[in-house]
């Protein structure tokens, strides 16, 4: 996560792996993306939605929420220490 100067707005985006991923700049349009990519994912069941769309959710919720930032920086954590464990 990070921001940068572009032109006059800050621009905020995400880093997934070697990604990076721009996100609205607006907190209350991240916040409510976020919930709706989370409710549409629980019925993932139906044509269209999927459940692909939690973790989706839950990524852009961290951005502005910090339980769930601190959620995902335990999974990224983790995630680095397994890749590290199955080099060796």
């Amino acid at each position: 996560m990070g921001e940068e100067k572009g032109g006059d707005k800050l621009s905020r985006h995400i880093k997934l792996g070697n990604w990076h991923v721009r996100v609205p700049s607006h907190p209350l349009i991240r916040i409510v993306l976020g919930v709706f990519l989370v409710i549409g994912g629980m019925f993932g069941f139906l044509p269209i939605l999927g459940f692909w769309m939690i973790p989706l959710g839950l990524i852009l919720l961290s951005v502005d929420l910090p339980p769930v930032r601190r959620w995902r920086r335990r999974i990224e954590v983790w995630w680095g220490r397994r890749r590290k464990a199955r080099r060796i």
